[in-house]
């Protein structure tokens, strides 16, 4: 398990993750999100001792990470794939991490093979492509064959067979018992890989809970009703909270209740209906909404280029 206690970090006077708890258990893909500056990275380097907190702690597997003996078979992180000397191949690379822990070369092996790069693994990194140096450094987090996982995106730079490559890799590892805790800007991939979420917003937690129920509760979701008398129907479903659009005749796009309310409410003053589907939410809507106070980037938009761009 992966355990935050009340984890706070400040530079200074600016406060970039305050008072974060959280438990990441084994046996489900964990999704890591928030907005740019949110202090995801931060936490992540927290909870590999890479930075210290300022209060509160934390503990992989019952214990803070620099405490324990072999890391390497607790806890495998990719946080920057680029963090490789250059000069190396992909192989002594591998080599020289598996030295520090009495891997044996046959791991090595094995995981450039897992990884798709054993034809280049003699091949200096500086030639990599971002996507191989990718799968480098999950090869580099899978060596020690870890029960923990922490991945900071990973699927950047990776081409569409990369990702569907990780997001099987990421969920048969969590079918094996391990904890995975993996952080994403792509929704669209979370909501096919991640079962559990952790979401902050400006260093404060901001959601704990499943995928599923995230996207049901969100409120975003919406429910399109066909009925000859949409006037007579929306004034019935008229309330606090529900929001009813008319883009056509007949048809009403309700927000903020479920379709059993609107049937019922149909039913009881003889409204006929001849259509009634729920839309649901997509995570990142749903994301966007919870998130939508704690961007601290926001970039105007505007209908044309700006003077002097090319067409």
């Amino acid at each position: 398990m992966i355990r935050a206690y009340e984890l706070t970090k400040r530079y200074g006077d600016k406060t970039v993750v305050e008072d974060l708890t959280f438990t990441v258990h084994p046996g489900t893909v964990t999704g890591f999100l928030g907005p740019n500056g949110a202090g995801k990275s931060t936490t992540m380097r927290m909870l590999l001792g890479l930075d210290a907190p300022t209060r509160g702690r934390s503990t992989i597997g019952g214990r803070a990470y620099a405490t324990h003996a072999a890391p390497l078979h607790e806890v495998g992180a990719l946080l920057e794939a680029r963090s490789v000397h250059p000069g190396r191949t992909a192989f002594h690379h591998l080599m020289a991490l598996a030295h520090t822990h009495g891997i044996p070369r046959r791991r090595v092996d094995e995981v450039l093979d897992l990884v798709g790069i054993h034809e280049v693994a003699r091949k200096r990194v500086k030639g990599f492509s971002l996507g191989m140096g990718q799968r480098l450094g999950i090869a580099a987090a899978l060596l020690g064959d870890p029960a923990a996982i922490i991945l900071d995106e990973p699927v950047n730079g990776l081409d569409p067979e990369g990702v569907l490559w990780i997001r099987n890799l990421l969920k048969s590892l969590a079918a094996q018992g391990r904890t995975v805790l993996v952080s994403s800007h792509l929704m669209s991939e979370m909501a096919l890989t991640a079962e559990h979420l952790i979401i902050i917003g400006r260093g404060r937690l901001l959601a704990d809970t499943t995928v599923e129920a995230f996207v049901r509760d969100s409120g975003t979701g919406s429910v399109k009703v066909v009925t000859p008398e949409a006037g007579l129907l929306g004034e019935l479903l008229a309330a606090p909270g529900v929001q009813i659009i008319s883009d056509a005749p007949g048809i009403l796009d309700v927000r903020g209740t479920d379709g059993e309310h609107i049937g019922r409410t149909a039913a009881q003053h003889g409204i006929p209906v001849f259509e009634l589907t729920p839309h649901t939410a997509s995570l990142e809507q749903a994301f966007m909404d919870l998130t939508r106070d704690s961007v601290e980037y926001v970039a105007s938009v505007s209908a044309t280029a700006p003077e002097g761009a090319a067409a």
